[in-house]
């Protein structure tokens, strides 16, 4: 089963048969990412695919990294304005796959010392509420016309 969704989301998302996945019990991380950041950007922002493949659900409760501060946000648009906030978790149903992706949930890396480059990779540390803790490389990539975070200066994010 583990194969089929890994297959079907290569053959679906462009530039993901290239990817780079991970398993840590029934779950499997696909394609950890990073947008590459401006010269000027403090923060930026990760994205992967998580599929729940169990009968339990299980939660995305935090990601450790060597920045100043990395969180779980979510971007949500509120009367016209895209806003991030934070998030204690993010939920992980049995059976089912979340996607951490521009404008929804995100992993926030801040208080960047230097620009994310494309080809660089960023070492960091997932922490789910069941499974634990399972060490991956978040990959940075060229940006593709998505909105990241860098052009959220004022957002209200907290």
């Amino acid at each position: 089963m583990k194969t089929v969704i890994a297959t079907a989301l290569a053959l679906a998302v462009p530039g993901l048969a290239a990817a780079h996945d991970y398993i840590l019990g029934d779950l499997e991380i696909i394609h950890p990412r990073i947008f590459e950041t401006a010269a000027t950007a403090k923060a930026g922002g990760g994205y992967v695919t998580i599929a729940n493949e169990g009968g339990t659900a299980d939660a995305l409760i935090g990601v450790d990294a060597d920045f100043p501060k990395v969180m779980l946000h979510r971007s949500t648009e509120e009367d016209g304005v895209m806003r991030m906030r934070h998030v204690d978790e993010i939920s992980l149903p049995a059976g089912e796959i979340v996607e951490l992706a521009p404008g929804g949930y995100h992993v926030m890396f801040m208080g960047l010392s230097e620009p994310l480059e494309a080809g660089d990779e960023v070492p960091a540390t997932l922490r789910f509420e069941k499974a634990g803790d399972l060490e991956i490389m978040f990959k940075v990539i060229e940006r593709t016309g998505h909105m990241d975070h860098d052009s959220m200066q004022g957002s209200g994010s907290e």
